[in-house]
């Protein structure tokens, strides 16, 4: 039940932290962890963040093994939709700026995308954003907070 409720979620972030094309693995890897770690959870706990944690450091450890950053990748989970838009104009625009901030949000510094990753494409709370890196909650909002600006001033008039 665990797996069928949250894998996608958990596959959503090790994308977005950074997993690429492994993301299926370090999933799978975490939840065998969560598994074997279930006796330490704590019942008063959320799981949501507990396991995106253990998903979050499988995919630092991975990309750190692997030697290089990687690159994101955003898998939507869904069938992509082939019908053709009633705007293609309002559509090709809409893909290019998506494409845009998709690319500034790479170019962040890897503390700063990771908090924005997990706030924003995640839509975390601070709290549980703190829990799944393993940081303050005062880390959480001054890297979200750098990390926003970097991107405002990246991409901010062109997203408005």
């Amino acid at each position: 039940m665990l797996v069928a409720r949250y894998s996608a979620v958990a596959h959503r972030t090790a994308a977005l932290l950074g997993a690429g094309h492994e993301a299926e693995d370090v999933v799978q890897e975490a939840f065998v962890k969560a598994f074997r770690h279930l006796a330490g959870f704590r019942r008063d706990a959320a799981f949501k963040p507990w396991l995106l944690r253990i998903v979050a450091n499988e995919t630092h450890t991975m990309t750190r093994s692997r030697g290089r950053r990687a690159e994101l990748v955003l898998k939507a989970g869904a069938e992509p939709d082939l019908r053709v838009p009633e705007d293609p104009e309002g559509a090709a625009i809409a893909t290019d700026r998506r494409a845009r901030l998709l690319a500034a949000v790479r170019a962040l510094p890897d503390r700063e995308r990771r908090a924005v990753v997990c706030r924003y494409f995640l839509q975390l709370s601070e709290a549980e954003t703190a829990e799944v890196l393993g940081w303050p909650v005062g880390s959480v909002k001054s890297r979200t907070f750098r990390g926003l600006a970097r991107l405002r001033k990246e991409v901010g008039g062109e997203l408005s």
